[in-house]
């Protein structure tokens, strides 16, 4: 490449996944960075609460770091702040409602006051630095305040649209500033990065007001009592779901922290209006008829400890389904949550319950734009390069094709991988390196100290359990003292497998006669766990963990 000043454009997440969304701007010694999201562990991350991006490449050259922009409040795109802002205490800007959720975020992390927030409003420009120029435009999305963001630099314009859809009926606010998109276009655009999760639905993503009226004729066709489960973070359906409980002459109760947390906020900040008497506590629920009610709950996505799954198998404290329930899942499966999904309706359906899902009617849209809205705004914006992003690898591939119907040369698509270095200018872009890039494990308060390691333990113990020997031996002549105690946790019931249990001990006695004079701790213990595991293979098929424990006195 030539040595002309380049732009670099990492994504450090979002590619390749849904979730997590993190992408790096950098030109010179300074650097922008655009969204900071988590997102769900997969089945095999056991006990692990959260993944996060790997910041590190941040960390390193946090002395460029002007700051984290934000696209709006999703959790994807903003949970992973309380912990990157402890290694990189950055100023983050916001819109209103986004920043609200941050706020709240950081304050039960303990760490919103030693953070530095700016509030931004679509139409806005702000200068970063010496060669960053940010002006928010306002998007469409299953959330108010989105907006997309157009990086002015040296080399040009860069317009990163976060997650958005055309949406002419909005719940909250105008429709999305496509004039602005066009405007932008017509002076030139170096680089468009376009969210592409739902790159492989034909045709345009319904209004968000459908689900409004389909609310309202079950809602009022409906006499037995309503819970409705969706995304906390879904302001605009949580207001058309209390619209049409109001209109029902209907209370409202609210199950789950996440969703008391943003309705709190999304009242407070004026993006949510709820009429006097609608919401009543959840403790209060008895006092009402079943026609009187509908609970509105977290657990869409089938979450272990989520409000609606703690229902339906019996556990919540204040609420229990009842025969004649209608239970609402007011939202599309994340793709590895379709099973938890699945167990949680049969789940309900056992209780007596019946149950509206998106599979059977039209009670949830997307908040992500569908083919010919993607379409329209590379037709708008005809970038010189195209970067789909906010997708898994197939959906990144079909918007890069996507890309060419809509004239951009295929040799100006990039498909990036995490922590590919993307360098370009007006004349010429190439991906040069990759940086350090991938998941950081949230497990309680630790953060990156479960690794592969650890995971292929747990795997492992919940596999095949585990195996403890016991065994004092004599420092004066090697003679064993007492034991060799065998101790089964997660392989065999002990009380079952008596006889297997006296095996075991035999071939761990067999193992200790068998050892060199001066044999050290490390070779016995070595030749204990092959031995026994040798043998239990052979006995079971199985390989459960082996943690000999040798005592001298």
């Amino acid at each position: 490449m030539s040595k002309k000043q380049k732009l670099k454009i990492i994504p450090l997440g979002g590619v390749n996944e849904i979730g997590k969304n993190l992408t790096v701007f950098e030109y010179g010694n300074e650097i922008v960075v655009v969204d900071c999201g988590m997102t769900f562990p997969d089945e095999d991350m056991l006990g692990v609460d959260l993944v996060i991006p790997d910041v590190s490449y941040l960390v390193k050259n946090k002395e460029k770091v002007l700051g984290i922009v934000l696209t709006h409040g999703h959790e994807d795109h903003i949970g992973a702040l309380p912990f990157v802002l402890r290694s990189l205490n950055v100023p983050i800007y916001g819109t209103r409602l986004t920043l609200g959720l941050v706020e709240q975020k950081l304050k039960e992390h303990g760490i919103l006051s030693i953070s530095n927030l700016n509030r931004v409003r679509a139409g806005e420009v702000l200068k970063l630095g010496n060669h960053f120029k940010l002006e928010f435009i306002r998007v469409n999305h299953s959330i108010s305040d989105a907006v997309s963001i157009a990086i002015t630099t040296p080399v040009g314009t860069v317009i990163h649209t976060g997650d958005f859809k055309i949406d002419c009926t909005p719940i909250e606010g105008d429709m999305i500033d496509l004039a602005r998109f066009g405007e932008l276009g017509k002076k030139g655009v170096l680089a468009l990065l376009s969210d592409s999760t739902n790159v492989e639905r034909p045709g345009v993503t319904m209004s968000e007001r459908t689900v409004g009226e389909k609310f309202e004729e079950i809602f009022k066709s409906t006499k037995s009592r309503i819970f409705v489960a969706t995304f906390a973070s879904n302001v605009d359906r949580l207001q058309q779901i209390i619209n049409s409980a109001y209109n029902n002459k209907r209370k409202v109760a609210i199950s789950g922290r996440s969703m008391l947390n943003i309705v709190e906020v999304a009242t407070q900040l004026g993006y949510m209006t709820i009429p006097n008497g609608t919401l009543i506590s959840i403790e209060d629920i008895k006092k009402y008829q079943p026609h009187q009610l509908v609970i509105i709950t977290t657990g869409s996505q089938g979450e272990p400890m989520s409000a609606l799954t703690r229902m339906a198998y019996s556990d919540h404290k204040k609420v229990e389904i009842t025969k004649g329930d209608l239970v609402i899942i007011s939202a599309s499966p994340i793709p590895g949550n379709e099973k938890f999904i699945s167990k949680v309706i049969n789940e309900l359906y056992r209780k007596g319950a019946d149950v509206i899902h998106e599979a059977l009617t039209e009670i949830h849209v997307s908040g992500h734009a569908r083919r010919e809205e993607l379409k329209l705004i590379l037709g708008l914006v005809k970038p010189q390069y195209f970067i789909p992003v906010h997708g898994e690898y197939r959906h990144l591939v079909h918007h890069a094709k996507l890309g060419e119907q809509m004239g951009v040369k295929k040799e100006n698509i990039f498909v990036l991988s995490l922590g590919d270095v993307l360098e370009l200018n007006k004349d010429e872009a190439k991906v040069t390196r990759n940086v350090p890039a991938g998941k950081v494990l949230v497990d309680g308060y630790g953060v990156g100290d479960v690794g592969n390691i650890v995971l292929r333990d747990r795997k492992h113990l919940a596999q095949d359990g585990l195996i403890v020997v016991v065994v004092t031996i004599s420092s004066k002549n090697g003679d064993v003292l007492s034991g060799p105690d065998i101790i089964s946790r997660g392989f065999v019931y002990v009380r079952e497998s008596e006889e297997l249990m006296d095996e075991l001990k035999t071939i761990v006695v067999k193992t200790l006669d068998a050892r060199k004079p001066g044999s050290d701790w490390s070779t016995l213990k070595n030749a204990v766990k092959n031995d026994l595991g040798d043998y239990i293979y052979s006995r079971t098929k199985r390989k459960p963990m082996i943690l000999p424990v040798i005592m001298e006195v």
